[in-house]
């Protein structure tokens, strides 16, 4: 071997010295990938974290909307009730009073037939004539405060109106039908305060 070929104990040590340095340089470098790909993976986790509480919050905002609407929506159902309560409260405030009435209607009613069966005088007509009078004012002050007589003479029998005190064969009337009233039936603002006793018609 030659002199220049041959490596001296200085140059053996200088490349040793070089190698250790690039290994270092190396392990340097794959420490700190290490460590960047360390804080990437608590990056990624810590937005997920966030998202799931995002997720979470506007969760919990839609279930107290919803409830807010929820008891928007039932405090309306009660502002009707109340207001329905009140308007009926005032509507059938003089039920009673109306149905009160009611037998005095029929007895005028009686009295007006019975005078009409008897012989016609002066005295009997006078009598009749003051009783129509009375038994007309009665009336349009009950029908002035939503009082209306049923008198379905000729009309289909109505459950929800009528009262069948008999039925009869009746060949010139439809079967069901009202063929007479014996007592005139009365509603108070459309609902009934009393049904109307009727003969209905059968086959």
């Amino acid at each position: 071997m030659s002199s220049d070929e041959a490596t001296s104990p200085e140059q053996e040590e200088s490349i040793v010295a070089e190698t250790e340095a690039q290994e270092t340089e190396v392990s340097d470098v794959e420490s700190e990938a290490g460590t960047e790909s360390e804080e990437g993976t608590a990056e990624d986790v810590s937005i997920e974290q966030l998202q799931a509480q995002l997720a979470a919050a506007q969760a919990k905002v839609q279930d107290q909307q919803d409830s807010v609407l929820r008891s928007q929506a039932e405090m309306q159902n009660v502002r009707r009730r109340a207001e329905r309560d009140v308007e009926n409260a005032h509507k059938f405030a003089l039920e009673k009073f109306a149905t009160d009435l009611l037998p005095v209607v029929d007895t005028l009613e009686r009295a007006l037939q019975s005078v009409a069966d008897a012989e016609s005088e002066s005295g009997v007509e006078s009598t009749r004539e003051g009783v129509e009078l009375t038994l007309k004012m009665l009336s349009d002050t009950l029908t002035k405060h939503g009082v209306v007589q049923v008198d379905p003479v000729g009309e289909p029998f109505n459950p929800e109106f009528h009262q069948a005190m008999s039925m009869q064969p009746n060949p010139d009337m439809e079967p069901n039908t009202v063929m007479a009233v014996l007592q005139k039936g009365y509603t108070l603002s459309g609902r009934l305060a009393r049904p109307a006793m009727v003969i209905v018609s059968k086959a």
